[in-house]
């Protein structure tokens, strides 16, 4: 029976094995010597839930609140459990490229942790419910437009598969926050909301990162035990040993999550160290965005604009980077610091694995004797998405529907010419007879070819296509109308489009409309393609 969350009782992990600041003075500051700071929420002026999950909520046993009253003012911060130990976390990172120092949880407040069904444990945390310690000159609130963006894009991604952490609510403030959207001096009050985001746990590599760089090595050495003890246990008691093998398991969970980005066409937009999971999920759903023109050069994010260090196509060098300052903040915990290295050769080498078996999943291939034609076959297609200015999401999608008619296609006569013709007219942002084409034309006959050698059946392929190949993502374009219509007062887009992205690989016809290339308006439009940092 699942119960009432003002019922629900909290324990307090981090909090109760961790160096936490004993000063509850709540500005900004520096706060060396410990892993976190307690700090209160700041309760707001009308809070109202907008939004539910309901499995996340199923998981930890808990009933959906009702729109106003004692569950909700608890999710807004406005009240706090006897059972609470509420904190904001210290860490620091590496921003753009670039040693930032002390960051912190600057608008997250973790409330303390639930149980869930399978006897896992789950860390419940309010983001945008006011400042902390490490809010630097922030106010620690969030806006309702990046909070329906962390709460749509965290239930999409888990139900696409892919390693994430969850959201379990989202409720209005009533209060307005001032923000400058795209940083142009225009700032301007919007609708405040808080996110209540769920994870075993919310880690990052930047909290070991600033421990080095403060020479906290005694705290170093805590938290990383605290870390293996809870979520890593079938490594064994911390030892030398056993760190080696905590960041080898790190860099391959990190390794399979970063795949299956590259693989449903997912950009992160803000791969900052501190935005970095220490288990390997995807965490800090900012200016993310989803291919729509494969353009393995595309970022979402405005602030990125000079370098693109965030790209679609930098993602997988780019975490790389990051974990090589993970275990460069781990090396006072063993005894040679070359010890870590082969760790991060088996994220390159599970990368590359999971990729490439990926791709071929979503092309209705079987690894065959002939590994190296397979991947000449899978290499040469993304160039030819790109110049064909293909929509990732919808190529794939119409591709896994065309398999009949392509192992067909010579024995009723229809030339995979004019298949490729009607591929291109249904998923391309180019002309279909563009010459740049003609690569994916080319491609999509030598695929043909080998789909032939495929023991299985036609239909067989199609369908085992079509559950790995979404037909529902979370466009820009789609979270900008759902956040429009909030802020006016209209909830139904945000409740179907939520309902819809639970079940991202059914045909759904009802909402086909969810599932159309991106209008031409939405290229420019401010949040329908690109967006910034602010939030």
């Amino acid at each position: 029976m699942p119960q009432l969350l003002e019922s629900a009782t909290f324990t307090n992990s981090f909090v109760d094995e961790l160096a936490g600041d004993p000063s509850h003075e709540n500005v900004p500051r520096q706060v060396p010597g410990y892993h976190y700071s307690p700090v209160a929420p700041t309760p707001v002026a009308k809070p109202r839930l907008l939004e539910w999950s309901a499995e996340m909520g199923t998981e930890l046993g808990l009933a959906r609140p009702p729109e106003q009253g004692a569950a909700t003012e608890l999710l807004a911060g406005n009240r706090v459990a006897d059972s609470m130990r509420p904190y904001a976390a210290r860490y620091g990172g590496h921003q753009f490229g670039n040693w930032a120092g002390q960051l912190g949880d600057g608008r997250a407040i973790s409330l303390g942790e639930l149980p869930g069904q399978q006897g896992r444990r789950w860390e419940v945390q309010l983001k945008g419910a006011g400042p902390t310690p490490y809010s630097r000159r922030a106010d620690g609130r969030a806006v309702l437009r990046s909070s329906v963006r962390e709460f749509l894009c965290s239930e999409a991604m888990h139900h696409l598969g892919v390693p994430t952490t969850r959201a379990l609510s989202l409720v209005s403030t009533g209060d307005q926050v001032l923000r400058d959207m795209f940083y142009d001096g225009n700032a301007r009050p919007e609708p405040g909301a808080v996110v209540a985001r769920v994870a075993p746990s919310f880690v990052r590599f930047g909290n070991f990162q600033l421990l080095l760089a403060h020479n906290e090595t005694d705290n170093l050495r805590v938290l990383a035990d605290y870390v293996i003890r809870h979520h890593f246990p079938e490594l064994g008691e911390p030892s030398p040993a056993v760190y080696v093998a905590w960041l080898t398991e790190i860099c391959r969970r990190t390794a399979e999550t970063v795949a299956q980005w590259q693989t449903v066409g997912f950009v992160h937009g803000v791969l900052n160290t501190d935005n970095m999971s220490i288990l390997g999920l995807t965490i800090d759903y900012g200016p993310y965005g989803w291919l729509e023109p494969y353009e393995p050069g595309w970022t979402p994010n405005t602030t990125d604009f000079t370098n693109y260090r965030y790209a679609f196509g930098q993602q997988p060098q780019v975490v790389l980077w990051n974990l090589t300052q993970l275990a460069q903040a781990l090396t006072p915990l063993v005894p040679d610091p070359e010890l870590l290295r082969p760790a991060l050769n088996q994220y390159v080498a599970t990368f590359n694995r999971s990729h490439h078996v990926r791709l071929l999943a979503k092309l209705g291939l079987t690894a065959s004797g002939n590994e190296a034609a397979d991947k000449q076959l899978v290499g040469s297609l993304l160039p030819a998405m790109e110049g064909a200015r293909v929509d990732m999401t919808l190529f794939y999608r119409h591709l896994s529907h065309l398999v009949p008619r392509l192992l067909a296609a010579e024995s009723v006569n229809e030339p995979v010419e004019k298949l490729a013709t009607a591929l291109l007219q249904a998923v391309s942002y180019a002309a279909p007879d563009a010459t740049d084409s003609a690569a994916l034309r080319a491609w999509l006959g030598q695929y043909a070819a080998r789909l032939r050698q495929e023991p299985s059946t036609p239909e067989a392929i199609r369908d085992g296509m079509l559950t790995v190949n979404p037909k529902y993502v979370l466009r820009n374009y789609l979270a900008q109308q759902a956040i429009e219509a909030a802020e006016a007062g209209n909830l139904a887009p945000l409740h179907t489009l939520h309902e819809v992205l639970k079940r991202p690989f059914d045909e759904q016809p009802e909402h086909e409309a969810l599932a159309a290339r991106r209008p031409e308006w939405a290229a420019t439009k401010p949040g329908s393609a690109t967006l910034s940092c602010s939030s």
